[in-house]
């Protein structure tokens, strides 16, 4: 008889309808349980006996199993990107679509996702190989330089270009020695070094747009060009050749800046004392156009004693800065002698009566000279001496 069994005896001495005492029936917890977890997993959920049930209950394992790879599998899917990110999407090796800051989710094994920050500015130095190049005047030098970029487009920095870095190495390598290698030294060192960077720039990124890279230049630097060791000498001795030279410019232009402005001061002095002299020139002639017209308009009026009096002026225009004179008259013995010095220290003391003077004593001497027997005075001959 079983110890469990509701008719029997309790071996121990107690009683059949003793429940209180009677130890707890382990089969039928286990049986219970059981049935509870076959209806949770569409399991019939009816009463039997333990052996009836144990083809359903054998598959629970099973089930257990496919939930926690069923959750595994999608939390593998998740994906929290910031705002400084992007990731791209290939569904079975084929571009699928880019993923936004933020939860996504992508079904795991069947999608792939790269993800990328997009925002960092990155830089690239070459190494000290690749920085050695030649000019076009055929001298060598080293120009480091560094370049910043961050990705622009990262479905084609995935997809378009198997290695992005080596990319952006080559094509920064060509750059510099496209931009270098066409120009000077001088340019390379020192004058035309910003002209030579933004040309490096400018060229670098349209290789980079040629390649589809989805790579974005935000800067480029070059440092200070400097010469290979063996020739570092030379390279001193041009550099302040170079130096030279500005301050020789310089200076000629600081001379040149003083010298222009005197000139033109003086040059524009010389202008206006000419046009002044012109003008003075022009109005002198035109006064004595009007006076010979004057003249000439008395002259028809009274022809004898307009000649007199041009002759009278004449003589004592002569005869104001000559202090002796000497008149000899044609077919005459006799030879006037004028004192005209005594007159002229005269006049001097006597103010300015010396012209008046003057004119009296040339109409006494002619006077004098027609009385003589001449019969012209014009075949008088007067010659002043000094």
């Amino acid at each position: 008889m079983a110890w469990n069994d509701p008719g029997g005896r309790d071996p121990w001495g107690g009683g059949g309808n003793n429940n209180n005492s009677a130890p707890p029936d382990l089969d039928e917890a286990f049986r219970k349980l059981k049935e509870k977890l076959q209806g949770a997993f569409g399991g019939s959920g009816g009463g039997g006996k333990s052996g009836g049930s144990g083809g359903t209950g054998s598959n629970l394992p099973i089930f257990v199993g496919l939930g926690v790879l069923v959750l595994v599998w999608a939390w593998q899917g998740l994906y929290v990107l910031d705002e400084q990110e992007a990731g791209v999407v290939l569904r079975f090796g084929e571009y699928h679509s880019t993923l936004a800051p933020g939860l996504n989710w992508q079904p795991p094994i069947i999608d792939t996702v790269f993800v990328e920050v997009v925002t960092e500015e990155r830089q690239y130095t070459p190494s000290a190989n690749q920085i050695a190049m030649l000019t076009r005047d055929g001298n060598i030098v080293e120009v480091p330089i560094t370049v910043q970029y961050n990705i622009r487009d990262i479905r084609d920095y995935y997809l378009n270009i198997r290695d992005p870095d080596l990319t952006l190495e080559q094509a920064t390598d060509s750059a510099i020695r496209h931009v270098v290698g066409s120009a000077n030294l001088d340019n390379v060192i020192s004058a035309g070094r910003e002209l030579l960077r933004r040309e490096v720039e400018v060229r670098l990124q349209s290789y980079l747009d040629s390649y589809g890279s989805g790579i974005h230049i935000i800067d480029v630097t070059l440092q200070e060009a400097r010469p290979p060791e063996v020739v570092k000498e030379a390279f001193d001795d041009v550099i302040a050749a170079a130096q030279d030279r500005e301050r020789l410019i310089n200076q000629a232009q600081a001379y040149r800046s003083q010298v222009l402005p005197q000139s033109r001061g003086t040059a524009q002095r010389v202008i206006e004392n000419a046009e002044a002299y012109r003008g003075e020139l022009v109005a002198r002639a035109q006064g004595e156009t009007s006076r010979f017209d004057q003249l000439l308009r008395e002259y028809r009026l009274s022809p004898a004693v307009l000649r007199e009096r041009l002759y009278i002026d004449a003589i004592e225009s002569v005869f104001s800065s000559t202090s002796k004179v000497l008149i000899d008259v044609e077919g005459g013995n006799n030879l006037l002698y004028l004192p005209l010095d005594r007159l002229g220290s005269g006049a001097s003391s006597g103010g300015g009566a010396d012209g008046q003077a003057t004119r009296e004593i040339v109409r006494e001497t002619l006077d004098q000279l027609r009385n003589i027997g001449t019969t012209t005075p014009p075949a008088t001959t007067v010659r002043p001496l000094r």
